[in-house]
């Protein structure tokens, strides 16, 4: 049985980012200053983005930092960025995510480091919060990878039904630029809100009330563990440096140990 959102305020928010969104000559440098404001990140494991020499840069900064590592899983669409959907079979589906995370986890290994999540990118990421069974294969696959590994997707109740269903740890994301409807699906049709105060707003509303502001002109109350902070709009940094200022970001599983009263 799902949880079932209620009105509160919250007192610990991971702050999520993606790494390693280049490819060969194709950089992305301006990713790397969100390292200083994130609590955790995901790492493009090659299959829309990233190659072999963007990971590494990316988990070494990330360990530089001392963030939480994930790996960013996608479809295989380097050309379209992982944004086109794709129809593929169960077992087609398990073994994309095994081999992306697989490759992030022997890398972390190679640097004495664990990989703690998995997040869905693009298109992908869009299914998975519509589609309960799709997203329940990813989970699937993520679980045979290890039984520690944080499941993140979108918040709502895909994802929760995903987390009971198949007994794997979740971590419920919202993004402060997306405009989502009163039952807290993406509005993918609108076009994004990328205003620094309307931001502001918004995570405010999240802080002190767990409600997210929908499209009805209303807000909806949500489970929400972590805020995802993209770099593609002009203000990017100025929205994650003002986020700082309204609460300092913890990774999903410290927040989660630190209220059951084991660490202070």
């Amino acid at each position: 049985m799902q949880k079932t959102p209620t009105k509160r305020s919250i007192k610990s928010l991971d702050f999520n980012c993606d790494l390693a969104q280049g490819y060969g000559v194709y950089k992305n440098n301006s990713e790397y200053e969100f390292l200083n404001y994130v609590s955790s990140v995901n790492i493009s494991c090659g299959f829309h983005a990233g190659d072999p020499l963007t990971i590494r840069k990316a988990m070494l900064a990330a360990k530089d930092k001392n963030v939480a590592i994930g790996a960013h899983i996608g479809y295989s669409d380097i050309q379209g960025f992982g944004y086109r959907s794709m129809e593929l079979g169960d077992d087609e589906l398990e073994a994309l995510v095994i081999y992306q995370v697989g490759a992030i986890m022997s890398f972390a290994k190679a640097y004495n480091l664990e990989i703690e999540h998995v997040r869905p990118h693009g298109a992908m990421y869009k299914k998975a919060a519509e589609d309960f069974w799709f997203a329940s294969v990813i989970a699937r696959a993520i679980q045979k990878c290890s039984q520690w590994l944080t499941y993140c997707g979108a918040s709502g109740e895909v994802i929760e039904k995903v987390g009971e269903y198949i007994k794997i740890p979740v971590s419920e994301e919202i993004i402060l630029e997306k405009q989502y409807n009163q039952d807290l699906e993406i509005e993918y049709s609108l076009p994004d809100i990328a205003d620094t105060e309307v931001c502001m707003k918004r995570l405010q509303n999240i802080l002190h009330t767990s409600q997210v502001n929908n499209t009805s002109d209303g807000l909806t109350i949500a489970n929400i563990d972590s805020i995802h902070f993209s770099n593609k709009y002009p203000n990017s940094i100025e929205i994650i440096q003002r986020a700082n200022s309204l609460i300092s970001p913890e990774p999903v599983r410290y927040g989660r140990v630190k209220a059951s009263g084991w660490v202070d």
